[in-house]
């Protein structure tokens, strides 16, 4: 009787050692996606933001569709850029993506 219930017990640790087995490439695989994917937004979401709460007047900057322009007046949710020529435009501060110094430098 006492060996048959040292087989039984032993058993079941197998079992649950293979459970362990069957989860560990799920659990590899949603690490992975989180050190390649996830963080690496989360880090450039943080710079940018970080970026748009240093904006000042007279700032030169580009917009996400690509226009060049200098910071006239800043709002709370709005940014007026002076794109030349005495031409105005506002834009939501969401729509500056990049200082054209910094673009410069990452296209050498």
């Amino acid at each position: 009787m006492y060996l048959n219930s040292i087989i039984l017990m032993m058993g079941s640790q197998e079992g649950e050692g293979n459970q362990l087995m069957n989860f560990l490439p799920l659990i590899l695989i949603v690490l992975v996606f989180y050190l390649f994917f996830i963080r690496p937004q989360m880090k450039k979401s943080k710079d940018q933001k970080k970026f748009r709460e240093a904006l000042k007047k007279g700032d030169k900057v580009i917009t996400i569709g690509g226009i060049h322009g200098k910071i006239l007046e800043i709002s709370e949710t709005t940014i007026t850029l002076d794109i030349g020529n005495q031409i105005r435009m506002t834009f939501q501060k969401s729509a500056i993506s990049a200082d054209p110094s910094t673009q410069q430098l990452e296209n050498k």
